[in-house]
């Protein structure tokens, strides 16, 4: 890996989802970090408004990211 520094990927929509990329990321050995908008102070009123949260990860991973995503989403 060339380069260390996570950038947002793409936006989730729910906490179902957000675990089932984990999973398939990681089964990939993609590294990557999950980012919930829950905000207990506020009771997940940012989690309605700008979804449940987003994946982080290398750069260089995006793409390959965004593909598995779109595979998951279409497999619904």
């Amino acid at each position: 890996m060339s380069d260390d520094k996570y950038e947002k990927i793409v936006t989730l929509n729910n906490e179902v989802e957000a675990r089932l990329l984990e999973s398939i990321l990681r089964e990939s050995n993609i590294p990557c970090f999950l980012k919930s908008y829950h905000d207990s102070a506020y009771d997940g009123l940012w989690q309605s408004q700008m979804g449940w949260g987003h994946v982080e990860a290398p750069s260089e991973y995006k793409e390959e990211i965004l593909r598995l995503y779109k595979n998951m989403r279409n497999a619904k």
